[in-house]
C-alpha cells in the first residue's frame, strides 16, 4: 500500500531526482518553455513554483535558499531579475502544462511546461479579454427597466408619440413663427 506516499519518485533515487528537477528548473528559467514527459512536468511544477515565489522578494536570504536548490548563478540572476519582476503581482500559478502528442519511440505522454507570463500568444489575448470584460449582472435587460421611475419614462414615451402625430403641423407652424421674428429683427436693425 502507498498510504501517504505523495512524492512522485520518477523511478529515480532521491539524489538523481533532485538533480533532474534542478536541471529542468534551470532550463525552464533560461528558455521559459520546455518539452518533457507529462510525469516530469507535473513533478517540476511542484518543484519550481515555490522557487519562483521566492524570487518575488530579492534579498540575500532568498537568493541563498534558491541557490541551494539550483546551483546555477546565471539561472538565479535571470530568476531574480527578469522573472521576479514579471511575476511580482501574480498570486501563484506561474506555470502552465500543455499536453502534446505521445512520443514516437516509446509512446510516453509528452507535455510542454511554460512560464505563464512569458507566453506572448496567451498574454495578448488575456490582456485584451481583461480590458474588454466588465462585470455584469446575471439578470436580463428587463430588470434594469423596472428600476426606472415612471416619471423618467413618461416624457421619453410621450415625446416620440407627439412628434409623430403632430409632425406636419409643427413643420407648418415653425416657418410662420420664424418669419415674423426675422422681419421684426430686421426692422429693429433698420430703425437703429
Amino acid at each position: 500500500m502507498r498510504h501517504g506516499d505523495k512524492i512522485k519518485n520518477l523511478s529515480r533515487t532521491a539524489s538523481h531526482r533532485a538533480a533532474l528537477l534542478s536541471n529542468l528548473t534551470c532550463q525552464i528559467i533560461e528558455h521559459k518553455r520546455i518539452t518533457t514527459t507529462l510525469a516530469k512536468a507535473k513533478s517540476l511544477r511542484v518543484y519550481v513554483e515555490p522557487i519562483i515565489t521566492r524570487s518575488k522578494t530579492d534579498n540575500m536570504h532568498n537568493r541563498r535558499i534558491v541557490f541551494s536548490y539550483l546551483q546555477d548563478k546565471e539561472a538565479i540572476k535571470e530568476l531574480f531579475g527578469v522573472i521576479g519582476d514579471k511575476v511580482a503581482d501574480r498570486p501563484g500559478g506561474y506555470t502552465r502544462i500543455i499536453k502534446l502528442p505521445r512520443r514516437m519511440g516509446d509512446a510516453a505522454d509528452m507535455a510542454m511546461i511554460e512560464l505563464v507570463d512569458f507566453n506572448e500568444i496567451y498574454g495578448k489575448d488575456a490582456e485584451a479579454a481583461a480590458a474588454k470584460k466588465t462585470r455584469r449582472s446575471r439578470r436580463s435587460g428587463s430588470g434594469t427597466a423596472k428600476k426606472a421611475t415612471p416619471d423618467t419614462m413618461a416624457p421619453v414615451a410621450a415625446a416620440p408619440a407627439a412628434t409623430e402625430t403632430h409632425a406636419p403641423e409643427a413643420v407648418n407652424e415653425a416657418p410662420a413663427t420664424e418669419t415674423p421674428a426675422a422681419e421684426s429683427t430686421e426692422e429693429t436693425t433698420a430703425a437703429e
